[in-house]
């Protein structure tokens, strides 16, 4: 109805509503990209420390999507310590036909320039292309009239310059028209 003719489903922590997303595209005739937006920490059995910055991952193939899956359980089954997490010797691990994204402001890169620390930004960038190669990790820009992603895109371009890393434009949303906003 809107012209997209492809859509992408990365909900938060967990991939509960991706068959139903799959099938209601497919019958719309839709292209569709299954993924979600996991949080990461730095260790999976540190149960002090309930910080965890985003990652947007992405089912590149089949292979992928079985990933994606065996990550979704892990987080909740070994991860869990208020969200369900996973930890970068996870993602080593369970990488194989994924694509990532830096995810939003609450991505570990983008918090790092946001502080003012682009040397740990661009260390984190680094780590992520380390586990999913250059081809498959993109550094994603946003804009939602937030001044601190004004200043935080400046420095992913930069980051992209630097690296040799593409970018992608999204869109943080939650829900499609603001009527479905209960």
């Amino acid at each position: 109805k809107n012209g997209i003719d492809t859509v992408c489903i990365t909900d938060h922590g967990n991939m509960y509503g991706t068959l139903q997303f799959a099938e209601k595209a497919f019958q719309a005739g839709l292209k569709y990209i299954i993924g979600c937006e996991f949080y990461l920490t730095n260790d999976l059995n540190d149960k002090t420390v309930n910080i965890s910055e985003h990652l947007i991952l992405l089912a590149k193939n089949k292979a992928g999507y079985k990933n994606l899956v065996q990550l979704d359980s892990m987080a909740f089954v070994d991860g869990f310590y208020y969200k369900p997490r996973v930890d970068y010797e996870v993602l080593e691990q369970f990488h194989e036909g994924i694509i990532a994204l830096s995810a939003c402001l609450a991505g570990e890169v983008q918090r790092y320039l946001a502080r003012g620390d682009y040397e740990a930004g661009r260390e984190a960038a680094i780590r992520h292309i380390n586990i999913f190669g250059k081809e498959n990790y993109f550094l994603e820009l946003q804009d939602h009239g937030i001044p601190e992603q004004k200043t935080v895109n400046q420095q992913l371009l930069r980051l992209s310059r630097e690296l040799e890393l593409d970018c992608v434009c999204t869109n943080d949303v939650h829900y499609t028209y603001a009527d479905d906003v209960e």
